[in-house]
């Protein structure tokens, strides 16, 4: 009897759910999109803008959104749902998300940390053997027939060398323990100084790079790091220095980039972000020192539906009055 009656509660709740409205903001995962429209009331923002008739009959009844790394919520569409509780962002990241004003408006935050920093370590790691050992490059080489006209120049290697990684969190330290296993000397800079870490602490960016071969992003984008990769950092790293990308676009000042490449001041770049995604400058696009991914650092298929499981298990925790798995705000 009481399985029975346990039962119908959880079919009562199911039913309340998928009257809940819930705004995904872009295309992201068809397995995350499939999982929203089975357990809620789900609106396409691509389908259905903020400013279109529909959306704005039912703007009341949408009580969370669902962002990513292209478009989270920004002030305007915070104030476009007035009954907005939660947004869940698919991504880490949250600098798509007003959050002062999901502060001031009492509006849960929530992103998918954890399950991801391992994919994006190791394509951190990747992306340092792919520039050093010209892997792309050589591909190109095999496959246009160039082999049999000749040989292709040396690489560099990079075991043993000295990696220098912006940001020590949980991506940053991923990234770390593997370039130990490479044998390569860490040092690292961060808002603070991590003393359990066992590695060379910089307080400069700039002297960071002036010690490292390899130099690794990680950081979270804040006003303090837009652009933290410059000219003068750049020049630190020098011409035999290789660059990785894989925190935000905007960590790094693309135009100072592209110039210290085409002068030969820096000896290569990896890069998963970029200023403007999905515009890269031409000039990068023409470089074989430059290695360059669309924004994948997460995007195997383990990963991505861990991350959509996080999403789901946040908004369901939400709406059912328990604990956020993991709460931003």
């Amino acid at each position: 009897m009481f399985g029975n009656c346990w039962s119908a509660l959880e079919h009562f709740a199911a039913l309340k759910m998928e009257k809940i409205g819930v705004a995904m903001t872009t295309p992201m995962f068809s397995y995350l999109e499939k999982q929203l429209e089975q357990r809620f009331n789900l609106f396409k923002l691509w389908i259905h803008p903020l400013n279109s008739d529909y959306l704005q009959q039912n703007a009341k009844s949408i009580r969370a959104v669902v962002g990513c790394t292209k478009i989270g919520a920004d002030a305007n569409l915070i104030d476009t749902f007035p009954a907005l509780e939660i947004v869940a962002s698919f991504s880490v990241g949250l600098d798509k998300i007003d959050l002062p004003k999901c502060r001031e408006k009492g509006i849960r935050v929530t992103n998918t940390p954890d399950v991801l920093t391992d994919d994006v370590a190791d394509a951190a790691i990747g992306l340092a053997i792919a520039v050093s050992r010209r892997i792309c490059e050589s591909d190109r080489f095999v496959k246009s027939g160039s082999w049999t006209k000749g040989g292709l120049g040396l690489g560099t290697k990079f075991n043993g060398k000295s990696v220098g990684i912006v940001g020590l969190g949980r991506i940053g330290s991923a990234i770390a323990k593997r370039a130990e296993a490479f044998g390569c000397s860490i040092s690292y800079c961060s808002r603070n100084e991590k003393h359990h870490s066992g590695y060379k602490y910089f307080p400069s960016v700039v002297d960071l790079a002036a010690n490292s071969q390899f130099l690794f992003v990680a950081c979270n984008l804040t006003q303090e790091t837009k652009h933290i990769i410059n000219r003068e950092v750049i020049d630190g790293l020098g011409p035999n220095g290789i660059l990785i990308n894989v925190g935000r676009g905007v960590h790094v000042n693309e135009s100072e980039l592209v110039s210290a490449l085409l002068e030969g001041r820096l000896g290569g770049v990896g890069l998963d972000v970029f200023e403007n995604e999905p515009h890269v400058p031409e000039q990068l696009l023409e470089l074989e020192n430059a290695v360059l991914l669309p924004h994948v650092g997460t995007d195997t298929i383990e990963t991505t539906i861990a991350m959509a499981d996080l999403v789901i298990g946040n908004l369901e925790a939400h709406f059912r009055n328990e604990p956020l798995i993991t709460p931003v705000i």
